[in-house]
């Protein structure tokens, strides 16, 4: 059965949405943008979600504050300037001489072949790997940290072996880059700001 949303639920004021799918746990989540879900069995009542939040109730509120602070500290860094055509340009040539050499350095160890790869400028994704080994690579990834775009590479390269995110697929991330949940959170927290530089 598909997941089915349910009305919202209310702790003191606190708004948390009701996901109910065919899991057997229940779980919460907290975007980044504030939101709290509640994952719930589709068996679960409305009784038994409020009895959950409330003894969660602390857990939550500290995490939303960290939440909180973490939209605080994004909205005091000023916003970057849009990113010109010679500044696109500029960033592909750097990033189609760099990155090859890499992808030829981690195709070694992950043991893997690989196609053309081509540079692009895009808004969404940072890079992907095609079922014929074509790869594909952001040039934003040249305005983030050297590690970050290492990381892109090993990843769209563990696809090479696992066109999937798998645990097997991620246990071969880790097996290469064991850090590699650092350069995920550094995306997430950081990724956004050089996105929307490509888009003003």
């Amino acid at each position: 059965m598909a997941n089915r949303k349910t009305p919202e639920l209310s702790l003191d004021g606190m708004k948390v949405s009701v996901i109910r799918s065919a899991r057997k746990t229940v779980g919460l989540e907290i975007k980044p943008n504030g939101q709290v879900l509640l994952r719930s069995p589709l068996a679960m009542t409305e009784a038994q979600m409020r009895n959950f939040l409330n003894e969660k109730k602390d857990w939550l509120e500290k995490h939303l504050q960290i939440v909180r602070q973490k939209q605080e500290e994004r909205a005091e860094v000023p916003m970057q300037p849009r990113l010109t055509e010679t500044d696109i340009r500029a960033l592909a040539d750097k990033a189609l001489a760099e990155l090859p050499p890499r992808v030829a350095y981690y195709a070694k160890i992950i043991g893997v072949t690989y196609g053309r790869i081509t540079i692009r400028n895009q808004t969404s994704r940072w890079g992907s790997c095609s079922s014929k080994g074509n790869l594909n690579f952001n040039c934003l990834l040249m305005l983030a940290p050297p590690e970050i775009a290492d990381y892109t590479i090993v990843h769209e390269l563990c696809h090479r072996k696992e066109m999937n995110h798998s645990p097997a697929f991620w246990a071969l991330v880790d097996s290469v880059m064991p850090d590699y949940k650092d350069k995920i959170k550094w995306i997430n927290e950081h990724g956004g700001e050089i996105m929307r530089r490509m888009c003003g």
